[in-house]
């Protein structure tokens, strides 16, 4: 199973020259193997990137599990050029939201007058999946879905394939109990192969926006620990944190990782490699 970074940031997109090493992308994780059709995490900005990558010989056919309905995790749906070409087929999964199908969501979301045309307008095929917790299938993976803290309706994956498992957390609560960490998550996340975690604030950073539905990189770490998963990759990086800040902040967290057990890497944009067991 190969995993490739595609949009590594939170919050908003953040291009320029500052940005350009670590990736100014909104959150996008492509799943692959050998005769499926790709398995994305978020459909961010770097949801665009992917699609730029695509052959357009055959029509696109892929499946996409989306943790939540704010814009850095969806605004890549409708300038995703493979989807929007006759024939091609996008499967979505993703929570209900306030009684609403993720159907109905997208209807508000991509539509006019917040946007020129609705998800409707594009030439391929996209069907909606409700996806409430547990466990389905989605070709050669199977997958787990669970609930994640966050503002509103958040979901958390994990993703069995050729023997390697993948948890993908992207946004996460922290609570005022550092320590603890909810079972459901710790469940998702059990000895898997890699974790992608948000890790989003420093310490200060959190002090000043504790309510804001994301997490320091010292409870990623905890996370990881906790769940005895055998790989951590720090993600959803906030805009803020140019290529210098990350730098810094990626050479202390590797090491505050390594000192607690934890194998550490700060997810870039346009890495790829396999994942094993």
């Amino acid at each position: 199973m190969q995993i490739g970074f595609f949009g590594v940031r939170g919050s908003y997109p953040c291009p320029g020259a500052a940005w350009a090493r670590y990736g100014g992308n909104t959150a996008c994780v492509v799943l692959t193997r050998v005769g499926e059709p790709p398995l994305l995490l978020d459909m961010g900005t770097g949801m665009v990137a992917f699609g730029a990558a695509q052959a357009l010989d055959s029509p696109f056919r892929g499946t996409a599990l989306v943790t939540h309905a704010h814009w850095d995790h969806i605004q890549g749906l409708p300038y995703f050029a493979p989807v929007n070409r006759p024939g091609a087929t996008l499967d979505v999964y993703g929570p209900t939201e306030g009684g609403l199908s993720l159907n109905e969501v997208f209807d508000l979301a991509i539509a006019p007058p917040v946007f020129p045309v609705s998800w409707r307008d594009l030439s391929g095929d996209i069907v909606f999946h409700d996806v409430a917790t547990g466990c389905f299938t989605v070709g050669g993976f199977t997958v787990w879905a669970g609930t994640v803290p966050h503002p509103g309706t958040m979901v958390g994956y994990r993703v069995e394939g050729d023997g390697a498992a993948i948890a993908y957390v992207s946004d996460h609560q922290m609570p005022a109990e550092r320590g603890v960490v909810d079972v459901g998550v710790l469940s998702l996340c059990e000895r898997v192969d890699l974790l992608v975690h948000d890790a989003q604030y420093t310490d200060e950073e959190f002090s000043n926006k504790p309510d804001w539905g994301h997490c320091t990189i010292d409870y990623a770490i905890e996370v990881a620990r906790q769940a005895s998963a055998r790989q951590l990759a720090f993600f959803h990086h906030d805009p803020a944190h140019d290529d210098g800040v990350m730098d810094a902040l990626a050479a202390k967290a590797v090491e505050q990782a390594r000192e607690r057990g934890v194998d550490a890497f700060v997810a870039m944009e346009g890495t790829s490699f396999e994942l094993r067991s």
